[in-house]
C-alpha cells in the first residue's frame, strides 16, 4: 500500500471512531433502560391495565392497547415497587389474562386510586395477576395464546437488568 492509501485508511478510521463511540454508548444506554413492559405474543389486539402501590395508595390504570406481536412500556424508568399487578383482555376474542387479586377498572381510559368498593364508586372489579419483581430495575411480561399447565392462557414475567 502506498503512502496515499495509508493516509486514506487513517482518515477513514479517525472519522469512524466518533461513530463507533456513539453506537457503543447508544447500545449501552438501551441495555440499561429500566421499565415495566408488556409484550403481546398473540395475533390479536389486547387491552392491558396495571396496578401498583404508590405514595397516594393503590393505583390502577389502563387501558394500553397493544397490537399483536408488539410490546408497550406501561411504566417508564426504574421500578419503584416490588409488586405489580396486571389484567388484560383480548379485544377480538374476548379472552382475558387475570389473577386472584381484585382491583378496580373502568370501561374507558382510567387512573383509579384505591382498590376497595369498586362497584359503589362506579367502577368494575377485575382479578389481577401479581408479579414479584424483587429487586429488578425493569420487568417484562409476555402474554401468549399457549395454555399454562392449569389450562389458562400463559402469562410470563421476567426481570432484565
Amino acid at each position: 500500500m502506498d503512502f496515499a492509501g495509508v493516509r486514506s485508511a487513517v482518515r477513514c478510521a479517525s472519522m469512524s471512531l466518533p461513530v463507533l463511540v456513539f453506537l457503543f454508548l447508544a447500545g449501552t444506554t438501551q441495555s440499561a433502560r429500566a421499565d415495566f413492559r408488556v409484550c403481546n405474543a398473540t395475533q390479536n389486539l389486547v387491552g392491558v391495565a396495571i396496578g401498583y402501590r404508590a405514595s397516594a395508595g393503590w393505583i390502577t390504570e389502563g387501558w394500553w392497547h397493544i397490537e399483536g406481536s408488539t410490546c408497550k412500556t406501561l411504566i417508564e424508568g426504574r421500578l419503584s415497587s416490588r409488586y405489580y399487578y396486571l389484567y388484560a383482555e383480548d379485544a377480538e376474542r374476548g379472552g382475558r389474562w387475570d389473577g386472584p387479586i381484585n382491583m378496580c377498572i373502568a370501561d374507558k381510559e382510567f387512573k383509579i386510586v384505591g382498590v376497595r368498593d369498586c362497584i359503589p364508586r362506579g367502577f368494575q372489579r377485575a382479578g389481577f395477576q401479581e408479579y414479584d419483581t424483587g429487586q429488578q430495575a425493569s420487568w417484562m411480561v409476555q402474554l401468549t395464546d399457549e395454555p399454562a399447565t392449569d389450562g389458562t392462557a400463559a402469562v410470563t414475567g421476567t426481570g432484565n437488568q
